[in-house]
Formats: structure tokens, C-alpha cells, sequence
């Protein structure tokens, strides 16, 4: 047995044990340390806060120059959340980090060793992270709806929390990033390298979608619903441009799906492979 296996199975003193609690308040701490963490975390949140009121600005300014059937189409309550599309870059990429920057410096091997059992150490990082990232995303798109209400005003297509499915849509962005970014702590975790982790990342859910597009509209309209960001992004759409698109919830099942697979892709390797 190596030497890290023998401190792993060794027993823990009574009142001194490790308990999920501790790992939590561990990995919580790890995160908020870090500068860089804490600056991609609030690039996050202002895209997510911010781009929704520029987005409305801009279509208002050019309301009076759009077609009948562009302002029949236009779906105020879409652009008022469409923060989203920036905030996820940043949401991802920090995703792979939390774990695959610990692999990078060799700090992953402190973490196994100060934990009996693998595992809490993986659970404790994706519940931290998505707790995180829900709580930051939900105010921040509060923040958008909310400041763009009194901009899309100017041509009365303003909503309302109440309207049919504005309060979904809210909770479907933060939702839709608390799960990518569990996601992500899976590509991470299962390649153990933040290029890979990256890599995967950006093929799954830009590359991929733009390869489809040019292989012919029949393939597209079958595969394309089914591919992770079309999946996820159900739960945060008031409108579809593309109608071959998955219901609401299915698609964001689905897109769960994805983030479980990630996760248990990475438990499996930490399990199976020295740190």
C-alpha cells in the first residue's frame, strides 16, 4: 500500500473525524480564497446582470426601423434574460477550474489525504460551486429582468414576474447555470487537466452545435434538440426561434442527464486512479 493509501485508510481519532459538514466548510473556503475565483465569479454576474438592459436598449432604439413581423416576433421577455449567453462562458470555465486547477498544482493530493473517503471531497466541490452559482445567477437575473422593464416600457412590451412564464424563465437561467457549472466540475474532475476540461467544454456546447448546422437542415433538426446547450436551454427560453426543440422540462432532464454522467465520469477516475 503507498504511503497516501496507508493515510486514507488509516482510522480517525474520535472527535476529530471528517465529517461532510467540515469538507463543505473546506471547499467553501477554497473557493472564496482565490483571487481569480472571485473575479470570474463577478464577470459572471454582470454579464448576467447587464447584457439583458443593454440588449433591450438597443432593440428599443431600433423599434421604429424593425419589420411588422420582427415586432410581432420579438420576445422582450428573452432579450431582458439574455445575459445568459456571456455569463455562461465565465461559469463554465470556472467550473473545470475548481477542480482541475487543484490537479495542476498538486493540491488535489492534500485534499484526498485530509479525507478518509474520495468522494466527499468531489460531492463537497459541485455542491459548493452550484449553490454558489445558483445564488449569484438568480439575483443577477432578477437584476436584469427588472432594470430592463422600465427600458422595454418605451414601446409598452414590458412584463411582469406574473405573466405566463416570466417567473420560469427567471429560475430557468439560474438553474440552467447551477447545473453547467456542476457539469463542468465533472469534465474537470474526469480528465483531471483544465485544457481538456475546457476543451470539452467549448466542443460540447459551441462547436459541436455549429457542426450540425452545416451537415443539412434533416440532420440538424433531428440531432441538434438533443445536444446539451439546446437541451438546457428549455428551461430559460420564453420563445424558440427553431421549432424542432425539446419541451421545457424534458430538455432540462435532459440536460441533467448530461451533468450526472460528467460527475459520475469524474467519481469513477478519482476512484479508480491515484491523485
Amino acid at each position: 500500500m503507498s504511503a497516501v493509501g496507508a493515510r486514507l485508510s488509516a482510522p480517525v481519532a474520535p472527535g476529530n473525524g471528517v465529517t461532510m459538514r467540515r469538507v463543505l466548510a473546506s471547499e467553501w473556503t477554497k473557493l472564496w480564497t482565490l483571487r481569480s475565483t472571485r473575479w470570474t465569479l463577478l464577470v459572471a454576474f454582470v454579464l448576467m446582470a447587464a447584457l439583458g438592459p443593454v440588449a433591450s436598449a438597443v432593440q428599443m432604439a431600433r423599434w421604429a426601423h424593425m419589420s411588422a413581423q420582427d415586432r410581432a416576433t420579438f420576445d422582450a421577455l428573452n432579450t431582458a434574460t439574455g445575459g445568459w449567453h456571456g455569463a455562461q462562458l465565465a461559469i463554465g470555465v470556472l467550473g473545470v477550474l475548481v477542480i482541475s486547477g487543484e490537479y495542476t498544482t498538486g493540491m488535489i493530493r492534500s485534499s484526498l489525504m485530509a479525507v478518509p473517503h474520495r468522494l466527499p471531497v468531489l460531492w463537497a466541490k459541485i455542491l459548493v460551486y452550484a449553490g454558489v452559482t445558483f445564488g449569484l445567477m438568480l439575483i443577477a437575473t432578477l437584476i436584469s429582468f427588472f432594470a430592463s422593464q422600465p427600458i422595454l416600457a418605451e414601446h409598452h412590451v414590458q412584463s411582469t414576474l406574473g405573466d405566463p412564464g416570466a417567473l420560469r424563465v427567471v429560475l430557468g437561467c439560474a438553474l440552467f447555470m447551477m447545473v453547467l457549472g456542476a457539469m463542468c466540475i465533472g469534465f474537470g474532475g474526469l480528465l483531471r487537466s483544465t485544457a481538456g476540461g475546457l476543451a470539452t467544454f467549448v466542443a460540447l456546447l459551441f462547436v459541436l452545435p455549429g457542426l450540425l448546422d452545416i451537415l443539412g437542415s434533416s440532420l440538424n433538426n433531428t440531432v441538434s434538440p438533443y445536444l446539451p446547450l439546446n437541451a438546457g436551454m428549455t428551461v430559460l427560453s420564453h420563445s424558440f426561434d427553431n421549432p424542432h426543440h425539446l419541451s421545457v422540462w424534458g430538455g432540462f432532464a435532459l440536460f441533467c442527464g448530461y451533468a450526472v454522467a460528467a460527475i459520475a465520469g469524474a467519481a469513477f477516475t478519482l476512484l479508480r486512479r491515484d491523485s
